[in-house]
């Protein structure tokens, strides 16, 4: 066979394959999707941490009904398109009659850097056996961070954490200077000795007195005035009383 032959059978068989897909195209139902952030957003922000939220406004533009299955999304690098992150899907599976319209809300959640990614929204549809997806938003947005609120428990749960983390630096330095760093042990003093007290003691009465801790000079004046003690000095009244009372009576009993 010549090769014009085989050239021909090619191109015969490439308009079929484009006719066929032209015809498949013509046949997919209409959808028309319309997305629009809360009026809270006005500039379509994403925060990190947070509930992000975008509505979609879903009119359905053939003669079929058809039924809305699940929304889901994805992230990607603004300038190579190289996917970051798929976001969370929902399912819905609510029934879209022809020529109406229905808008259902989609939330997803935002943990990346701040900064400019592309997001990228698709609806998946279903007619009888037949499952479509059309684009509901693709365009970059801005990664951003929530603003701080007295009311933000997290944010005092990081500054409670801020002196824990200190105090465990510190002690850990605390443990390496004790285990490397050589201490000084302080020296023991000895404990000095009381000598017993040499001398003699004099008791008066019930109580006592060293004379170790008496001056000197009170000690010589205290020895040259001996006070005797009152039951001797009584002994020695009554004795004398005694001998006064004899002598008076072998005085009487003399006679010249």
């Amino acid at each position: 066979m010549r090769p014009s032959t085989y050239i021909a059978r090619g191109l015969s068989l490439a308009a079929l394959l484009m006719a066929l897909g032209v015809s498949a195209s013509l046949d997919d139902p209409e959808i028309v999707i319309e997305t629009t952030f809360p009026e809270s957003n006005p500039f379509g922000h994403v925060v990190n941490g947070e509930r992000n939220q975008i509505y979609l406004l879903v009119e359905n533009k053939s003669d079929r009904n058809v039924t809305l299955q699940s929304v889901a999304g994805s992230f990607h690098h603004p300038e190579t398109g190289t996917l970051i992150k798929n976001t969370s899907s929902l399912t819905y599976g609510f029934p879209l009659l022809e020529g109406s319209k229905l808008q259902i809300p989609y939330s997803f959640y935002s943990e990346f850097k701040p900064g400019d990614l592309r997001l990228n929204i698709w609806l998946e549809h279903s007619v009888d056996d037949d499952k479509y997806r059309v684009t509901a938003y693709d365009s970059v947005v801005t990664i951003v961070e929530p603003e701080p609120s007295w009311l933000d428990f997290k944010l005092y749960e990081r500054l409670f954490q801020i002196p824990s983390v200190f105090a465990a630096l510190a002690g850990v330095s605390y443990a390496t200077y004790n285990a490397y760093v050589p201490s000084q042990k302080p020296k023991r003093r000895r404990p000095t000795e009381v000598s017993a007290p040499v001398g003699t003691v004099t008791a008066s009465g019930s109580s006592g007195y060293q004379e170790e801790w008496i001056p000197e000079h009170h000690l010589k004046k205290s020895k040259g005035k001996k006070t005797k003690p009152d039951n001797v000095a009584a002994s020695e009244e009554s004795s004398s009383d005694v001998n006064g009372t004899e002598g008076k009576k072998t005085k009487k009993g003399k006679k010249y």
